[in-house]
């Protein structure tokens, strides 16, 4: 039995940080940074059955072309995502009756929607990119055990050496995307790449305002790298620990997101909502068929 301080339940039953119960989400999970992003997925539904918020995770649940869908705001970080997916998976593979893991376990459908920063010259501003790898700066999935068996160790080793990776660092880690998932998005819409999810908005991510940088070359070093035809494409703050998470978990994890600013062109799309709508519609249609 998995102990209360362990597994934490509020006093209507409902799991601590997303105050859900198992019968309010579906199988296929949506989740965004934004809790107004939320409201946003919500407008394309046919219809919205139950909805909750604590905090910035905000969920709601309902249909799409008959299917039920969830989606769930996160917040901004890996650190949000680790709650997020915990949870996740708890409502899906424990019993919270008896707090004991069920002995036929569920696998989720979990796609995040979300914007990044463009890495390459020819992914301009506008551009959808899924991620078929994600690779975490945030060193989140080193705190659990056998990380290695998910993860694409070669790679790895390839992209430390490239970039001269420093030991005051977290050890960055890489994880494929949900296969079946990534298949349904092999429009020509989308475009495949590499994402790195960093543990900050400014200095890991190369930014520079007051304070300096410890590795002002690291960017470039990201932009020239290469493993057996991949190259990595953006920058956000996730999608490691969804891929990481999910995978241990025995989930389907995907990511897309758009690009609101290239990095290497130094261009940016302020005013990106009605590009991120049609994505949003884009997934949901995807996920749908």
């Amino acid at each position: 039995m998995i102990k209360q301080s362990e597994l934490i339940l509020n006093n209507d039953g409902s799991i601590f940080h997303l105050h859900l119960k198992p019968e309010n989400i579906g199988k296929q999970i949506i989740l965004v940074g934004d809790p107004a992003r939320v409201d946003t997925i919500g407008n394309f539904f046919d219809e919205i059955v139950f909805t909750v918020q604590n905090r910035e995770f905000k969920t709601i649940t309902g249909f799409y072309n008959k299917k039920k869908i969830s989606v769930i705001s996160t917040g901004i970080g890996t650190d949000n995502i680790d709650i997020v997916l915990n949870e996740l998976d708890a409502l899906a593979n424990i019993d919270l009756q008896t707090r004991t893991i069920k002995k036929e376990l569920s696998s989720l459908d979990i796609v995040r929607i979300g914007t990044s920063g463009g890495l390459q010259n020819d992914l301009p501003v506008n551009t959808f990119v899924v991620s078929e790898k994600s690779i975490g700066f945030d060193g989140l999935l080193n705190y659990y055990a056998n990380r290695e068996q998910v993860c694409d160790m070669g790679f790895e080793v390839a992209f430390r050496k490239h970039t001269n990776w420093s030991d005051s660092l977290a050890a960055p880690y890489t994880v494929d995307a949900g296969p079946a998932l990534l298949n349904k998005f092999s429009d020509d819409i989308f475009k495949k790449g590499v994402t790195i999810s960093a543990p900050g908005f400014y200095a890991p991510q190369g930014r520079e305002l007051r304070l300096s940088l410890a590795f002002p070359q690291l960017n470039e070093l990201i932009e020239t790298f290469s493993y057996e035809d991949l190259r990595i494409t953006n920058f956000e703050m996730e999608s490691s620990a969804i891929y990481g998470l999910s995978k241990m978990m025995g989930h389907n994890a995907l990511t897309v997101c758009l690009i609101i600013a290239n990095r290497v062109t130094l261009t940016a799309n302020e005013n990106y909502r009605d590009e991120m709508k049609k994505l949003i519609k884009a997934v949901l249609d995807n996920l749908s068929n």
